[in-house]
């Protein structure tokens, strides 16, 4: 056993530290609402602003809500609509990128045109725009931050498509008359998850500063929604009484990101040894 935790925690630290802070993250998800005896919602003017203690271990909000309470639920929001966006933009990217790189031609050069214009404008900018134009809350937040996310997992998917549809195996299922659309999502599609995975798991840390960011400037959740974001933005009217109301959610939020993208790029590191020579 000491033998295993010496291999993996210290040749190989930036995974161990990754998945050791992400399942926390995750067992925090789980575990905090079902230990927390308060609610993320009720008020308790009788407890407001009340600084970390015994009774509350991260304090209390400006309405004296419970904050342990209030992050664990808000893990919720702010992980499971990083999750959302990322999922969804990869799996539009999967399917247009996959298609456009196995038909070429015009149908491809008309999605990498799209993609283009798509990502001329800076991802964070674009959401911004959307999430104004159809109206805050979390629900266009993820459609915000997935419209201009797909455009990267399509180019990456297309690209790997193009080299593997030469491949001898696929030449092997167009010859005995396999439809081109299981060809592409039964034997192509397959070949790139060991570069679409670590991408995924990298992206659910940007995913979740770009929904927090959003819900920051009130373009995304909206309070009393416990969400990580928009948490700091309402603490920031109390940083100098109540620091600890902007620190702890941005600690949370600093982990996350810092635990899913050391464990996507261990993930990448392991699945495509040959990146590392690069």
């Amino acid at each position: 056993m000491k033998k295993i935790l010496k291999k993996y925690f210290f040749r190989d630290f930036p995974s161990a530290a990754g998945t050791l802070i992400s399942v926390s993250i995750l067992l925090f998800m789980i575990i905090g609402p079902l230990v927390s005896q308060y609610d993320p919602l009720t008020v308790d003017m009788g407890a407001k602003l009340v600084k970390p203690g015994a009774e509350h271990i991260f304090g209390t909000d400006e309405m004296g809500r419970d904050l342990f309470t209030r992050l664990a639920y808000g893990a919720w929001y702010s992980m499971g609509t990083a999750l959302a966006v990322v999922l969804i933009a990869a799996a539009v990217g999967i399917i247009v990128g996959g298609i456009a790189g196995y038909v070429g031609g015009w149908f491809d050069n008309l999605v990498m045109r799209i993609c283009d214009i798509f990502l001329s404008f800076p991802q964070i900018f674009l959401a911004m725009i959307i999430a104004a134009a159809i109206g805050a809350g979390i629900g266009p937040t993820i459609f915000a931050l997935a419209v201009s996310w797909w455009p990267n997992y399509a180019r990456m998917v297309r690209g790997m498509v193009i080299v593997i549809k030469e491949k001898l195996y696929v030449e092997s299922a167009k010859a005995i008359g396999m439809h081109p659309i299981k060809i592409i999502f039964v034997i192509i599609i397959p070949q790139t998850m060991s570069m679409v995975i670590p991408q995924i798991t990298m992206g659910i840390g940007n995913a979740l500063i770009s929904a927090s960011g959003l819900s920051f400037i009130g373009l995304g959740a909206q309070m009393p929604t416990p969400e990580w974001g928009a948490m700091i933005s309402q603490g920031s009217r109390f940083i100098f009484n109540a620091p600890y109301y902007v620190i702890i959610p941005g600690l949370f939020i600093f982990l996350a990101v810092l635990g899913f993208s050391l464990l996507g790029d261990s993930l990448q590191e392991a699945t495509n040894p040959e990146l590392n020579n690069i």
